[in-house]
């Protein structure tokens, strides 16, 4: 308690996201890529042994992290410090670990390969959410609801397809994860400055060699390739991407919030409110929507947070400046555990949202008639009257109608003015008809079904990936 712990350690973020970001996978990984270059450089003819190989394996994941922490805060270099622990376990491979490398091959390989899974965990959490919703649109894809443009009454729609609206910018989010995923590549060992000239060296001077042990330690790693030139580090617009579709899925997921809190506020749609969850401290009547301004105010840290990455790439010089290490240490895993942060609450909320179908068709019924003048109207006309006469006496009705609603706090009743007025000719029934709220949806529902096909039909790529997921939670 007497030290400083990241919320997004202690209270948001999930413990398979945590542990991508830990020191410990950190360094697993790091002894996994010297494995393989010792291999790759093997097979490809240096004087590496099969005995020295299995040393290396037999320690990489047993590390002896206090002989690395002592080291380091002698020699002050984090890499070499772990170089050097590892071979006082590895004593036979002592002399060859790291051969021909400098720093950036473990810690850029290494960060590559977390951001990749850590990509990779933010998309099942997102199909799992699509999914979910998919779900919700269908189930209320009839129910008429009050549309919203600048936050006034606007034209009916229906509560599912509203949710259409927030897959829909999950869908662009998951697109683009596809995209970066499908273009995933290491650094590779390109040595202190990206010419290879160390590995050249090595194989004295066979190039073709030097070329194929990037291709061996890509292969050995399970990725299809490399990137083809970099300086010492990979281009950082990299993290710059990673983040950018990151920024993405905090961008849909502020809109959701913001538009859950709202329909809260309008009793119409609440997120899970638990059984003995308290609402506020002084208010004990309140249900506020907690999880929702959690989200939105983790997007907005993630939002503004991104912004690190594009500043980090721009800042480079040339092959190779440091000012990029303590930034990207930051910028890149607080993203990550803050999305997936953000994704842990849309999912709970997704699987338990409530709708209050009698409060929606309250407010609609308020709204409609103001709506409904223009069928009002014709269908006046079409019982024999003017149709001028008729416009006329019904601005003066909606004039009266807003009034009394807005100053005297009444109930709107233009309805109740219309069925008086007998130039109208129109029944209290009729009026009903007139007003049933699925006639002003336009085609809402179809809208609805039509796309949750095409999302259905994305999900179905999926399938055995949400088992597995639903599996291991």
């Amino acid at each position: 308690m007497q030290r400083y712990h990241s919320p997004l350690q202690s209270r948001y973020a999930s413990n398979e996201m945590q542990y991508l970001f830990s020191p410990e996978k950190k360094f697993k990984t790091w002894r996994l890529l010297w494995v393989i270059l010792a291999e790759a450089e093997k097979e490809l003819g240096l004087n590496i042994t099969t005995e020295q190989i299995e040393d290396l394996k037999q320690y990489c994941e047993e590390i002896n992290y206090e002989v690395a922490e002592a080291k380091e805060k002698e020699v002050r270099h984090d890499v070499m410090a772990h170089v050097f622990a590892y071979g006082v376990q590895a004593t036979k491979a002592k002399g060859i670990i790291h051969l021909g490398a400098t720093s950036c091959y473990v810690t850029d390989n290494t960060d590559l390969m977390i951001m990749k899974e850590a990509l990779e965990l933010i998309q099942i959490k997102l199909v799992s959410i699509i999914d979910k919703l998919k779900d919700f649109a269908l189930l209320y894809k009839d129910l008429p609801t009050l549309g919203f443009t600048h936050f006034q009454a606007a034209q009916l729609t229906t509560v599912g397809k509203r949710a259409t609206l927030w897959i829909h910018e999950l869908m662009l989010d998951l697109q683009q994860i596809e995209q970066q995923l499908s273009q995933s590549y290491l650094l590779g060992s390109k040595g202190t400055t990206g010419t290879q000239a160390s590995f050249l060296e090595l194989f004295t001077g066979n190039h073709n060699k030097v070329k194929e042990l990037d291709k061996k330690i890509a292969e050995k790693l399970g990725y299809k390739g490399v990137y083809p030139v970099s300086g010492q580090t990979y281009s950082r617009k990299i993290d710059d991407q990673y983040l950018n579709i990151l920024k993405g899925i905090a961008v849909s997921s502020h809109k959701f919030s913001n538009d859950l809190r709202l329909l809260q506020s309008l009793k119409e749609v609440e997120e899970p409110f638990e059984k003995n969850q308290i609402g506020s401290s002084a208010m004990a009547y309140k249900r506020n929507p907690m999880r929702s301004e959690r989200m939105t105010g983790l997007a907005r840290f993630v939002i503004t947070n991104s912004q690190n990455a594009a500043l980090t790439a721009a800042q480079q010089w040339f092959e190779r400046t440091l000012d990029d290490s303590s930034n990207k240490r930051l910028a890149v895993s607080e993203c990550f555990l803050a999305t997936d942060a953000i994704l842990n609450l849309y999912l709970n909320i997704v699987d338990g949202l409530v709708v209050y179908p009698k409060v929606i068709e309250k407010h609609v019924k308020e709204e409609l008639p103001f709506m409904a003048t223009e069928n009002i109207l014709m269908n006046a006309v079409l019982k024999g009257g003017d149709r001028q006469e008729l416009h006329e006496r019904i601005r003066q009705h909606s004039m009266q109608a807003a009034t009394e609603v807005k100053m005297e706090g009444k109930e709107n009743r233009l309805l109740e003015m219309i069925v008086e007025d007998e130039n109208f000719k129109l029944s209290q029934d009729e009026l009903d008809q007139i007003l049933e709220g699925k006639q002003f949806i336009g085609r809402a529902s179809e809208q609805t079904e039509e796309y949750i096909k095409e999302v259905e039909e994305k999900l179905s790529e999926f399938t055995n990936l949400l088992a597995t997921y639903e599996l291991s939670v």
